[in-house]
């Protein structure tokens, strides 16, 4: 499965889940409608799925999710970029390439105003989960690689200046 096969299959889920903070209901319906499709197509999902996580493994990103969920580890960044996979393409690739303008989604708005915090871990078990229902056995071994790219200078993401000069927007929310 392709990418833009992928994200049809998000954006349908996307649309039959009415808020942008539920990424568990639209991982579930994401499996599902893997589900649907044959096993090989299924495994090629999971491929997709982490060339994503791995296009969206990001210093700026992750300092994003830092501001907004109070903090992030690196499985809290892995779940913050599940949440990111959930909200669809558009905004998926908005963020990757320019994570300040998260500040522009309504929910990460509402994060600011009432303390809460983004995350999607379902949404990185939705191939191995649908190839499960299809078939009932797990996404044979090795049929995905995960390539994450070289690690990127990392910037002190207490540093309330540093984050305010690179995530201006972002900051003027979460660091007031």
């Amino acid at each position: 499965m392709d990418r833009e096969r992928f994200w049809q299959v998000v954006e349908v889920a996307r649309a039959q889940v009415p808020g942008p903070d539920d990424a568990e209901g639209v991982a579930g319906l994401v499996s599902a409608g893997l589900a649907a499709r044959p096993a090989g197509e299924i495994v090629a999902a999971e491929q997709t799925l982490w060339d994503l996580m791995a296009d969206s493994y990001t210093t700026p990103l992750w300092a994003a999710a830092y501001l907004i969920n109070g903090g992030c580890s690196d499985d809290g960044f892995d779940y913050f970029r599940g949440w990111l996979i959930a909200q669809g393409r558009e905004v998926f690739e908005r963020a990757v390439a320019d994570p300040d303008a998260l500040a522009d989604l309504p929910v990460v708005r509402a994060c600011a105003a009432d303390g809460g915090f983004l995350e999607g871990e379902e949404i990185l078990g939705v191939a191995w989960n649908a190839h499960l229902a299809a078939t009932g056995e797990q996404i044979p071994q090795g049929a995905c690689t995960i390539r994450y790219p070289a690690p990127a200078p990392v910037w002190d993401f207490d540093d309330a200046g540093e984050m305010a000069r690179r995530l201006p927007r972002l900051a003027g929310l979460f660091l007031e």
